[in-house]
C-alpha cells in the first residue's frame, strides 16, 4: 500500500454483533463474517486496521468535510477573532453528547470543535479492543514480530481513542476488552478516574514503541509504525504530563508522562531518518510529500480517488472567518530574536503586512498574505495551506483563469498528519519542564539547536525571498529575549518555547490544547486580552478604499496609533488608518473557566445510564 488515501466506502470494515449496543457500538458499515476465514494472517489485520486512519490521521478531510482540518475546523481559539459576536463556551449541559449512527455524519459530526476532542462514543475503543482480542485468537497465524506488531498497534489506537475522550470529559469508563451485550454492569459502569484511564494509555504506548515495526508492509508514511507512533506519543504524554502538572493533580505522574514525551521523541530523533531541510511552505502545498524529510506520516490526495477543500480556502478568494487576530500577530519573533518591542530592526514595529513580512520570523510570511484582504473577517488572510501557485490567483481579476484544482473541494496537495517539527517542540518542553519542576537535567544550548533553531535554519523558496524574508537568528541561552508581556508565572525559556509552538502550528491541532493544558484557559477572554477583538493595521484610503462607502458609516472601525477607536461616520476617510475591528465585534460572553476545560456528559447518556439501572457521574465542574 504505497499511499494512505481512504475514502470510508472503499474501506472493509469488520464489525460484530456480540457486545454492540448504543454508545460502545460503531455503525455498521459493510461486514465480513468474523471466523476463521478472515483472520488468516497479517494482511487480513492490516486490512481491518485501516478504518481508523481516516479518523485519526485525518489529514485536510475528504471533499467538504472540515472535523479535524487545519484552517477550518481549529478555529475555537485565542489565535481567531471573527465579525460579530465572538463564539461562546457551552455553558449548559447538552442534550446529547453521543454520535450519529449514519456512516456520512461520521467525519462532520462526531467531534466536539470546542475541546478538540471526541464526543461520548466508545466505538473506536470497542474496535481496537476486538483488534487486540483476535490478536491473541488468531495467534497461531502470525509471527512472533507479526503477532508483537499488531497487538501494538490495536494498543495504540486504544490509547489514542482514550486520549481524544480524555480531551473532551477528563473521566471516563475504562474498558480493556470488548464487552458482552449480556454484561450490562460492565457496560454501564460509571467513570474511572483521569489518572487511571491515562496511566493505561501510558502502557499502552510504551508497549506499542516498543513491539511495533519500525516499517510496515514497505510504508514508512502511510502505515502506523514505531516512529508515528512514538511522535504521537510525544503528543500524547507532553499534553497529559502538563495537564497534570498546571491542574495541581500528581507530580508523580506529570514527572512520568513527560519523561515518557521525551523519551518517544527521542525514539523519532534517533532514528535518523527525519530533519527540518524543506522550507515551510513545501510541508503544506505540495501534491506529494513522500519524500520530505520533515513529514512523518501525510494523507495523499488524488482527483480520481479522494480530494479536499482545504486548499481553496486559502486561495485569496474563499471567506475566511474566524481569522487570525492582532494577539496571534504580535507574538511573532523578529528575525533578529527580539520582541518587536525590543528589536533594533528599523520597522520592528510596523505592523503593515509586507513590512512584518520581512521583519518577522520567516513563518509568518510563509503562513499570511503580505497584504490586507476583504475575505478575511480580520483582514489578515492566510494561504499556508496551498501552493504558492495556487495563491498566486489571490487577485479578482485572475479568478477566471485560476485552474479548477485551486477551487471547490478538488484540492490535491497532500495534508502533513504528523511533523517532525512537533516532535522536536514536544521533546524541548518536555525536557525544560522536567528540568524546573522534577529534578531533570537542564537544558542545553545543544538540545536548543536541536530543536528550536532547528526549525529556524529552514531553507528559505524563492517567494520568500523576493518578498524580503530573513531567517531568524538562533534562540540562546545567554540572550533569552525580554518580554514585556511574558506571563510572570512562566519562565522566559518556556515562554520562548511556547512562542515557538505558536508560530510554528498556526491554524493546527495544537493551540487550544496548549492553552488548556498550560491552565491558560482566560486567554479566550476577549475583555483581558483587548488585542484578540481586532485584526491587522490597514491604511483604508490607500489599501482597501471601497471600505469607506456608505455601508461601512458607522460600522468600520480602527484603534489608531494611540490607541483610540475610531468609527467612520462617512467625513474622516483620513482617520481611518490603524488595527481593523471586525464589523459589529462583540466579546465572548464572560465564561466558567471549569467548564471550558472539560465538557459536561450529555443529559441522554445520564438518562441511558439511569435506564439500566446503573448511575453516570456528571463532569465535576457541571454538578
Amino acid at each position: 500500500m504505497k499511499k494512505y488515501i481512504i475514502a470510508i466506502a472503499t474501506v472493509v470494515t469488520i464489525m460484530f454483533t456480540t457486545g454492540c449496543n448504543d454508545f460502545l457500538d460503531k455503525p455498521d458499515l459493510n461486514t465480513v463474517t468474523d471466523n476463521n476465514s478472515f483472520w488468516r494472517n497479517e494482511s487480513d489485520f492490516r486490512m481491518y486496521a485501516q478504518e481508523f486512519y481516516e479518523w485519526f490521521f485525518t489529514g485536510y478531510n475528504s471533499y467538504w468535510g472540515t472535523s479535524y482540518t487545519p484552517l477550518l475546523g481549529y478555529t475555537f481559539n485565542d489565535d481567531m477573532v471573527t465579525s460579530g459576536k465572538q463564539e461562546n463556551f457551552v455553558s449548559s449541559i447538552p442534550g446529547d453528547m453521543g454520535v450519529q449512527s449514519s456512516p456520512s455524519n461520521l467525519l462532520n459530526q462526531t467531534w466536539y470543535r470546542q475541546y478538540n476532542g471526541e464526543r461520548w462514543n466508545f466505538g473506536w475503543v470497542r474496535k481496537a479492543n476486538i483488534m487486540l482480542q483476535r490478536c491473541d485468537d488468531y495467534k497461531a497465524n502470525l509471527s512472533d514480530a507479526e503477532y508483537k506488531h499488531w497487538t501494538a498497534v490495536a494498543r495504540f489506537f486504544r490509547a489514542y481513542a482514550y486520549y481524544n475522550l480524555v480531551v473532551t470529559f477528563g473521566d471516563v469508563p475504562y474498558f480493556d476488552k470488548p464487552v458482552d451485550e449480556k454484561d450490562v454492569a460492565t457496560m454501564y459502569k460509571d467513570r474511572d478516574s483521569r489518572g487511571d484511564v491515562m496511566d493505561h494509555v501510558y502502557d499502552d504506548l510504551k508497549y506499542a514503541i516498543d513491539n511495533a515495526k519500525t516499517i510496515d508492509n514497505n510504508s514508512a508514511k502511510q502505515q502506523v509504525n514505531k516512529y508515528i507512533i512514538s511522535a504521537i506519543a510525544s503528543r500524547i504524554m507532553l499534553f497529559e504530563g502538563t495537564w497534570e502538572k498546571y491542574h495541581n493533580l500528581s507530580a508523580e505522574r506529570a514527572k512520568k508522562y513527560l519523561q515518557l514525551c521525551v523519551d518517544a521523541s527521542q525514539v523519532v530523533m534517533n532514528s535518523g531518518a527525519y530533519s527540518c531541510t524543506s522550507d515551510f511552505r513545501s510541508l503544506f502545498g505540495s501534491d506529494d510529500l513522500s519524500n520530505n524529510s520533515e513529514v512523518i506520516m501525510f494523507r495523499h490526495y488524488e482527483t480520481s480517488l479522494v480530494t479536499h477543500c482545504i486548499g481553496s480556502y486559502s486561495n485569496g478568494e474563499e471567506g475566511q472567518g474566524p481569522a487570525v487576530n492582532l494577539q496571534l500577530i504580535k507574538s511573532f519573533i523578529c528575525n533578529d530574536g527580539k520582541t518587536y518591542q525590543n528589536s533594533t530592526l528599523a520597522d520592528a514595529k510596523n505592523f503593515d503586512l509586507a513590512e512584518m513580512a520581512k521583519t518577522r520570523d520567516p513563518r509568518f510570511e510563509a503562513t499570511f498574505y503580505k497584504f490586507p484582504l476583504k475575505s478575511s473577517q480580520s483582514l489578515i488572510y492566510a494561504d499556508k495551506f496551498i501552493s504558492r501557485v495556487g495563491a498566486s490567483f489571490y487577485d479578482p481579476k485572475k479568478y477566471a483563469s485560476r485552474p479548477d484544482i485551486y477551487g471547490s473541494d478538488i484540492n490535491i496537495n497532500d495534508a502533513p498528519v504528523l511533523r517532525y517539527a512537533e516532535v522536536l517542540l514536544n521533546w524541548i518542553e518536555a525536557k525544560e519542564e522536567l528540568a524546573e519542576s522534577y529534578s531533570g537535567a537542564p537544558v542545553t544550548q545543544g538540545d536548543i539547536d536541536k530543536s528550536i533553531n532547528a526549525l529556524r535554519d529552514r531553507p528559505l523558496d524563492e517567494t520568500a525571498i523576493a518578498n524580503g524574508v530573513k531567517k531568524t537568528e538562533h534562540l540562546s541561552l545567554s540572550n533569552l529575549p525580554d518580554d514585556p508581556n511574558r506571563n510572570s508565572d512562566v519562565s522566559p525559556l518556556l515562554w520562548e518555547i511556547r512562542r515557538e509552538r505558536r508560530m510554528e502550528f498556526v491554524f493546527e491541532n495544537t493551540r487550544l490544547l496548549d492553552i488548556k493544558r498550560w491552565g491558560k484557559i482566560e486567554y479566550m477572554d476577549n475583555n483581558k486580552y483587548p488585542d484578540t477583538m481586532y485584526g491587522t493595521w490597514v491604511d483604508f484610503p490607500n489599501e482597501l478604499p471601497n471600505f469607506l462607502d456608505k455601508a461601512h458609516i458607522g460600522l468600520l472601525t480602527v484603534r489608531n496609533a494611540d490607541g483610540n477607536d475610531v468609527v467612520y461616520d462617512g467625513t474622516n476617510a483620513s482617520a481611518m488608518v490603524g488595527f481593523y475591528k471586525p464589523d459589529k465585534m462583540q466579546p465572548r460572553d464572560q465564561f466558567d473557566y471549569g467548564k471550558a476545560y472539560v465538557m459536561a456528559v450529555g443529559a441522554s447518556q445520564i438518562q441511558d445510564y439511569q435506564d439500566h439501572g446503573s448511575t453516570l457521574t456528571q463532569t465535576e465542574a457541571w454538578k
